[in-house]
C-alpha cells in the first residue's frame, strides 16, 4: 500500500461488489451475534440470519441505543452480554462518559483509524504526535493502534504541559499530528510565542470537535494538511475526509444508515436524520447502533476515487427530548402520531411559550390541504401519544426544513 493513494483495494471496489460482500459479512455477523452474545441472542431471537444480507433487510431489525448498553451493563457487568468473544480474548476494556464500557480486541488497527491516517498522507516511518487521552477512554489507543498498523512510531503526548510538549515537538520533529483541531491551534500559537520550530508538522488528522473552515485554512497556510475523522468509542471509525474534502467517506468496516430520529426508519437520500451504524466486528458486534448524531447521505461518489458512500459529516445531535407542562416529549412519540395518519408525510413539533404557558404546535406536511376532521384526529393522537395537548398546523409537502429536527424547542428563558 506504500505506493498507493488508497489504503487498500476495498476503497475502490465496485459498489455492487461492496454491497454483495458487505451483505455476506452482515449475515455472518447476525449469526455470530445471535450465537455468541446474550444480548443479541434475545433481541434477534427468531431472526433468520441468512436472510439479513442487505440494507433493506437490515432496516427491519431493532435499533440498539446507548441507554440500552448502560442498562445492560449495570445488570450484567462488565459489558452487558454484548461482547462476542470471551473476556480473556480482549485486549482492553475502556470507560466512556456516562460510565459506559467498551471492549477492544487484540487485533491490529482494531478501531480502523489507519484508513483516515492514510488519506491525510501518513506513511510508514512518519512520527505521529498523538494528543488524545490514554486515561480510561479509548481515544488515545484508537490512534496509537492505527499509527502502529501503518508502521509509525507514536509520541503519546496527551494534552496539557505545553512547555514540555513544545520541547518534544522541536526535538523529535514529528511529521503528523493527531488530536482535536483546537489543541493543535494552541500548540502552534505557543510555538510562535516561544519561537519554537515545529515546521516538521505537515499532516493532521483531527476529530472530537468541529473544525472551522478558517482554522483549516490557517493550518494550510502553515503547510499543514488537515483532514477530519468521525468515530465513536463504541464503533471506532465511522467516516473520514479524503483529500477531495467533499463530505466524509464511509468506513469499509461498517454499514451506515440514516434514520428518522426516534425511529429505525431510513430516510430518503439527502434527508437529515440520525446516524445508525452496524459494525462488521465479531469482538463487539453492535447491530443498528444509534449514535445520536445527525447527518445526511451525499449523492454520487467522491472525486478522490473512493467508491463508498459519503455523509455530510456531523450535523448536530438527534436527541431532541424536551419537557412540556412537566411531561417529557420524545421524537418517537411524534413518529407514532405521524404513522397513525396516512395523509401526513412528515411532521415537526414546535414547542413555544405564550405568556409563560407551554404551547405545542405540530406542523404537518400533507399532500392535499387538510380538513378539520384530520386536524381533530391528529390532535387526539397527540394527546394519546404525548399525554399533552397540542395544536396542528398544515403545511405543503417539502415546506419543513431538512435539518433532522422532529422537535424544535424555541422557548427562551430570561
Amino acid at each position: 500500500m506504500a505506493d498507493s493513494a488508497y489504503f487498500d483495494e476495498l476503497e475502490t471496489r465496485a459498489p455492487d461488489r461492496r454491497a454483495e460482500e458487505q451483505g455476506q459479512a452482515l449475515a455472518a455477523q447476525i449469526a455470530h451475534a445471535q450465537s455468541n452474545t446474550a444480548y443479541y441472542g434475545e433481541v434477534l431471537a427468531g431472526v433468520d440470519a441468512a436472510s439479513v444480507n442487505s440494507r433493506e433487510a437490515l432496516a427491519a431489525l431493532p435499533v440498539t441505543r446507548k441507554s440500552d448498553l448502560g442498562a445492560r451493563q449495570k445488570s450484567e457487568p462488565p459489558l452487558g452480554g454484548l461482547n462476542g468473544v470471551p473476556l480473556g480474548e480482549l485486549a482492553h476494556i475502556f470507560q466512556s462518559p456516562g460510565s459506559i464500557y467498551e471492549p477492544a480486541g487484540n487485533i491490529p488497527d482494531y478501531f480502523r483509524f489507519a484508513r483516515c491516517f492514510w488519506a491525510v498522507g501518513v506513511r510508514p516511518g512518519d512520527i505521529v504526535y498523538n494528543t488524545f487521552s490514554y486515561h480510561l477512554t479509548p481515544a488515545g489507543m484508537m490512534m496509537e493502534t492505527a499509527a502502529r498498523a501503518i508502521g509509525c512510531p507514536v509520541v503519546p503526548a496527551g494534552v496539557g504541559q505545553t512547555e514540555q510538549q513544545l520541547e518534544a515537538l522541536t526535538h523529535i520533529r514529528p511529521q503528523a499530528y493527531v488530536g482535536t483541531p483546537s489543541f493543535l491551534r494552541i500548540l502552534l500559537e505557543k510555538a510562535d510565542e516561544a519561537g519554537a520550530d515545529v515546521s516538521a508538522l505537515g499532516k493532521a488528522s483531527v476529530g472530537g470537535e468541529y473544525l472551522p473552515p478558517d482554522l483549516r485554512t490557517a493550518f494550510k497556510d502553515r503547510g499543514i494538511d488537515c483532514l477530519q475523522s468521525y468515530g465513536t468509542a463504541d464503533l471506532g471509525l465511522i467516516a473520514y475526509e479524503s483529500p477531495a474534502m467533499e463530505g466524509m467517506i464511509m468506513d469499509e468496516g461498517v454499514i451506515i444508515e440514516i434514520v428518522r430520529p426516534g425511529t429505525g426508519d431510513p430516510v430518503a437520500e439527502g434527508e437529515v436524520g440520525e446516524v445508525v451504524v452496524t459494525q462488521l466486528n465479531t469482538v463487539y458486534p453492535l447491530i443498528r447502533f444509534a449514535t445520536g448524531d445527525l447527518s445526511a447521505v451525499l449523492p454520487g461518489q467522491s472525486p478522490c476515487g473512493r467508491t463508498n458512500g459519503r455523509i455530510k459529516g456531523w450535523m448536530g445531535r438527534a436527541d431532541q427530548t424536551t419537557k412540556v407542562k412537566g411531561m417529557f416529549v420524545r421524537p418517537e412519540q411524534i413518529d407514532q402520531v405521524v404513522k397513525a395518519h396516512d395523509a401526513v408525510s412528515k411532521a415537526r413539533l414546535v414547542v413555544d411559550s405564550d405568556d409563560n404557558r407551554d404551547v405545542m404546535t405540530l406542523r404537518c406536511e400533507v399532500t392535499e390541504g387538510g380538513s378539520d376532521d384530520l386536524r381533530s384526529a391528529i390532535e387526539a393522537s397527540i394527546q394519546a401519544s404525548c399525554k399533552v395537548r397540542g395544536q396542528v398546523e398544515f403545511v405543503a409537502a417539502g415546506d419543513l426544513p431538512n435539518d433532522g429536527k422532529v422537535i424544535d424547542d424555541v422557548r427562551t428563558y430570561e
